[in-house]
């Protein structure tokens, strides 16, 4: 395969996805494509099923129907953890970190993909061992230096305020070296400010690993402003799809978000 048909192939491909819960259908008939460098937002209101899709496609739940493609090839026979060792990595709606791990620790976990000593190096304290503790090292605080965190390497996560934590998140799930970054609401809690620093973060962070971002986000402004795609959901399914003219002009996605007018009513 040529450089120039690896670019024009989605990093992600998902067809008629699909769950149900206890005979209720939670998400349906869910199709999205992804180009390799592209930023994508999947919104909608709330219980629409969009963190179910997230754990779909990084397989927390097993889908009962569809077809997930990562760069082509059919992950849909994989577990959680093969399914980040191919590719796919998430931050979450609740943030998830080692507390009472450093920062820096929080991040070489999200590195153990890339550690290339033994088990045997590890016991006995071979060079290999140490010239990758020196690698992994050297790494964490490089990918720490994005968002200019690096100096807290040795601070205990817990101790992080609120914003600082969510960028930890993000930094450990670049750690696992992913093609594509899944971010549940990146902004949430965050001020004005912050968001805005976090929209330029994530395009910076798309442009330099040159991977695909798809993140769910209740922010408006922070979506129109940097998804260059976006997927409405509600009930499960698809209203609509499109780019941010598009969606912000849509009237089922107005509906979806501001309800239906009585007749009559202005």
């Amino acid at each position: 395969m040529n450089n120039q048909e690896k670019t024009a192939r989605p990093v992600l491909e998902v067809s008629h996805l699909g769950i149900d819960f206890g005979g209720l259908t939670a998400v349906d008939d869910f199709n999205m494509k992804i180009g390799a460098t592209e930023i994508a937002g999947l919104i909608g209101p709330n219980g629409a099923g969009k963190t179910t899709v997230f754990n779909l496609l990084t397989k927390v739940y097993q889908p009962v129907r569809g077809r997930i493609l990562l760069d082509g090839k059919d992950i849909g026979n994989m577990n959680t953890i093969q399914v980040n060792r191919a590719g796919i990595a998430r931050t979450f709606q609740n943030i998830r970190l080692f507390e009472k791990l450093s920062v820096g620790d929080n991040v070489k976990i999200g590195l153990h993909n890339s550690i290339q000593y033994g088990m045997w190096s590890g016991i006995f304290r071979l060079p290999k061992y140490w010239s990758e503790e020196k690698r992994i090292h050297e790494k964490t605080l490089e990918l720490l230096s994005i968002f200019d965190m690096q100096d807290l390497a040795d601070v205990t996560a817990s101790s992080l305020p609120y914003g600082a934590q969510r960028r930890l998140e993000i930094v450990r799930a670049l750690a696992t070296e992913p093609k594509l970054l899944l971010l549940d609401e990146p902004a949430a809690g965050m001020n004005p400010s912050e968001t805005a620093e976090l929209m330029e973060n994530i395009r910076k962070i798309r442009d330099q690993f040159q991977i695909a971002v798809l993140l769910i986000e209740h922010d408006m402004s922070l979506v129109m402003g940097i998804c260059e795609n976006i997927a409405v959901l509600n009930f499960g399914k698809i209203i609509a799809q499109g780019n941010p003219a598009q969606i912000q002009n849509n009237p089922q996605v107005i509906e979806a978000y501001l309800g239906k007018k009585k007749e009559g009513k202005p």
